[in-house]
């Protein structure tokens, strides 16, 4: 009748919503613990395997996600990985495919025993969420009794899967309440129909409950969160708003906060327009009808104002010069500006002081080919400083094309010479306008060539070399051709 009774729990659960089994949900530990003892045949304990293989797919491993350990209980109990050993699914399936039985009688209290040496040791933080997941053909009274009762003194959660003749009463008092939950009672040939409801189990006991800050600006902040919704019917709601116990006016009140309606997929949301310097607190309300979930909480501190330039361009690239330009906010608040500029990665720093409504500098003479570090400073009234930097390149010099000469050929066709030719060179580009209409061509020829026949040409076209280096495109020269 116990085990009757198991099964229609198990079957009417399978009648409730799921909720999102998102591989980023959960943190915490899950140390395995896999009879391979001689009870179990080849057959079988390969089927538990590609059970647990099913089992664990879906979750993200890793530290700050879900770590899994595996103890197989035989004669004498064997760690087969810890921990810390895999922290990808690949590496972690793999692991699980070459696991070897061990067989000999099941020792089933000195595995329970080192599965307890092994959480005590490996999830010294509180906040570690931490399982055993047992799965076994039984156990007899008083077998198990004492390192169970242990670890759920440490705050360990206990799952049991019974594929045997199990003993209802020494399993139930074993797991962590409730039962109904986290024990199951099925036949190896059919343990795979159970993957759904041990996994959801699994989730519930260490789903993250964290609601973190980012990207913390002047005016803004994402806000993060593990999803515990499945999207659907169900949603967030989001207040936010300045800290009432921050306010020394008694201005500020809940009332004053801020909403938003999220979807229930959701995992993010940035918040725009919000004070600068300004202490604000988040809650996140999951809206649900199923079950009641835990409001999250988040405090936090947006950055003062900048002041300053907050965008730095170049222009005007030379071989021996760069003109530096920049955007500031509230440009009337500030005294002067410094621009600082050296060579990378160890030339000199020079220094050039403007007026504070002068927002470029041209900064000359540079050293050919060499990138340059810039570093713009707005001096504020009020000595705050901000500052930007920013890498560029001054251009290389390249050759030049030497000389260009256009031949009449025949009725619109040209005959086309240049000299030219350098280290580096990959080519020459070779084009030309038809002035009596509007029409150009163009053709890159290879570095060896010093001539070509152009045809189709209007009564006057502007004709035009330029050399092609690994870098960039060197100076060339033009003729206007009349045919």
């Amino acid at each position: 009748m116990e085990k009757l009774r198991i099964a229609l729990v198990l079957v009417s659960a399978c009648l409730w919503p799921t909720f999102a089994r998102s591989s980023d949900c959960c943190e915490g530990d899950i140390l395995l613990l896999l009879d391979s003892s001689g009870h179990v045949n080849s057959s079988q304990f390969t089927k538990l395997l590609h059970f647990l293989s099913e089992l664990l797919r879906p979750f993200l491993l890793g530290c700050g996600q879900v770590r899994v350990g595996l103890v197989q209980v035989g004669t004498p109990p064997s760690l087969e990985f810890g921990l810390d050993t895999y922290n990808t699914q690949n590496a972690l399936q793999e692991a699980l495919r070459r696991t070897q039985q061990l067989r000999g009688v099941a020792d089933r209290e000195d595995a329970l025993r080192l599965a307890q040496r092994i959480l005590s040791v490996d999830g010294q933080a509180e906040a570690t969420r931490r399982i055993i997941l047992w799965l076994t053909d039984g156990a007899g009274p008083g077998e198990v009794d004492g390192p169970m009762a242990a670890m759920r003194q440490q705050g360990v959660s206990v799952l049991a899967v019974s594929t045997g003749a199990g003993n209802y009463h020494v399993l139930s008092n074993a797991v962590t309440p409730p039962v109904e939950n986290h024990l199951y009672f099925v036949d190896v040939d059919d343990i795979i129909i159970i993957t759904e409801d041990l996994r959801e189990a699994i989730i519930q006991l260490i789903r993250a409950e964290r609601l973190q800050v980012s990207d913390v600006g002047s005016r803004s902040a994402v806000l993060q969160w593990r999803p515990v919704l499945s999207g659907g019917l169900e949603s967030y709601e989001l207040h936010y708003g300045p800290d009432p116990s921050s306010d020394t006016t008694g201005s500020i009140s809940r009332e004053s906060e801020s909403k938003l309606a999220l979807p229930g997929d959701s995992s993010w949301t940035q918040l725009n327009n919000l004070q600068p310097d300004t202490t604000y607190t988040g809650r996140l309300i999951p809206q649900t009808n199923i079950q009641q979930i835990k409001t999250l909480n988040v405090t936090f501190r947006t950055l003062p104002e900048p002041f300053g330039p907050v965008t730095v361009m170049v222009s005007d690239l030379g071989p021996d010069r760069l003109r530096v330009s920049w955007h500031s906010v509230q440009p009337e608040q500030v005294q002067q500006y410094r621009v600082e500029y050296g060579a990378i990665p160890s030339g000199p720093v020079l220094t050039v002081t403007l007026p504070s409504n002068q927002s470029s500098a041209l900064l000359n003479p540079l050293q050919k080919h060499t990138d340059y570090l810039i570093t713009v400073t707005a001096l504020h009234s009020s000595g705050q400083q901000r500052a930007t930097s920013i890498k560029a390149c001054t251009r290389e010099v390249l050759p030049a094309l030497a000389d260009l000469r256009l031949t009449p050929a025949g009725w619109g066709s040209v005959h086309v010479d240049w000299r030219g030719g350098g280290e580096g060179l990959m080519g020459y580009w070779v084009s030309w306008k038809n002035e009596d209409w509007p029409s150009s061509s163009s053709l890159f020829l290879p570095p060896r060539s010093r001539s070509t026949l152009l045809s189709e040409l209007g009564r006057t076209s502007r004709v035009c070399v330029s050399p092609v280096y690994e870098s960039a495109r060197g100076e060339g020269l033009c003729c206007t051709a009349h045919t």
